[in-house]
């Protein structure tokens, strides 16, 4: 896995080294693009960034394996968990498998989607896998840009920017997946709201301990393993939680230490002329943003820094 060496060898090698030796072997990697076709890119090729593992590397999966939540005696309270409902079915997706998997290929009734997940940016998205007109499945690419997960469509072999929602290469270039909204929570809080939800299982087809996070201490710390184009500004710890939106071309950012300063779990904000509805669970860390009607809009919940590599222009609410 693409940090799963770092962790085995952290006793014999200092932090220090480590990042020095990334440095140098990802800048060298630069220009190896996993068998991927990059000539028509919308985004510097140069900056399309080996990840490590290659393509398919990190195994995406396909037709999972769900559990009942009763049967689901792995899971603890507190478990982070990206959870979807469509049509009155709920499922659940923990963070500890998405770490190993980055996709997971599903569908709830006729509509079949994909779930992903970037362990080095925490941003976890859904999105239709209907495409251009057909659909496909979705797998890991082991490319990055901007430190995010290049997805690519089975179909085609086009390159996905995950935070950006559009083909950045290949065939589809310039082609959008539509976003589904998705709660970023704990198993605990989405078993409350869902009770009859399903839950990923182990039982992968693959031999990963998951118990084990592969990125253990990247969160609190404040190296990043690659490069971004936009350094965020340090009035936030760069792996701050945070959920963006964006309306016609504006952006705007949501520090969860923000809201936190805040103090009121629900309340309203306006986004280029658009209403905006914020609930804040403290006790969970989670956000759910819905529109003038109630109805959910998509954000993208995931590292401060991340958010800024891609939208340096972004508004960001503050507490008053």
């Amino acid at each position: 896995m693409r940090l799963n060496w770092i962790n085995e060898n952290r006793i014999l090698i200092s932090s220090a080294l480590l990042l020095g030796f990334l440095a140098i072997y990802f800048t060298a990697s630069a220009g190896s693009k996993n068998g991927f076709d990059v000539s028509n890119a919308s985004i510097p090729a140069d900056e399309i960034l080996a990840g490590g593992p290659p393509k398919d590397g990190i195994p995406a999966l396909s037709n999972p394996i769900l559990l009942d939540a009763a049967d689901a005696t792995n899971m603890q309270p507190n478990d982070r968990v990206l959870g979807i409902e469509l049509d009155g079915i709920a499922r659940a997706y923990p963070i500890s498998i998405l770490n190993w998997h980055e996709i997971v290929n599903d569908r709830i009734n006729d509509q079949q989607y994909a779930i992903t997940y970037c362990p080095l940016c925490g941003t976890g998205v859904a999105f239709y896998s209907d495409v251009a007109g057909k659909v496909t499945e979705f797998g890991v690419s082991g490319l990055l840009y901007n430190s995010d997960v290049l997805l690519y469509d089975r179909n085609t072999d086009s390159l996905w920017s995950q935070i950006l929602g559009e083909a950045v290469a290949g065939k589809l270039l310039g082609e959008k997946l539509k976003p589904i909204p998705i709660s970023h929570t704990t198993w605990h809080d989405w078993i409350a709201q869902h009770p009859d939800t399903k839950v990923l299982s182990t039982e992968t087809g693959y031999s990963r301990d998951y118990d084990r996070n592969p990125y253990a201490g990247y969160e609190r710390s404040r190296q990043l393993y690659f490069g971004v184009n936009n350094t965020a500004p340090d009035n936030y710890h760069p792996k701050e939680q945070v959920i963006g939106l964006e309306f016609n071309g504006v952006y705007k950012a949501y520090p969860f230490v923000e809201l936190e300063k805040h103090g009121q779990s629900r309340f309203k904000d306006t986004v280029n002329g658009i209403s905006v509805t914020i609930e804040w669970d403290s006790t969970n860390q989670s956000v759910i943003l819905s529109d003038s009607n109630g109805v959910k809009i998509a954000g993208i919940q995931g590292f401060w820094f991340a958010w800024f590599a891609f939208y340096p222009d972004t508004l960001v609410f503050q507490a008053s």
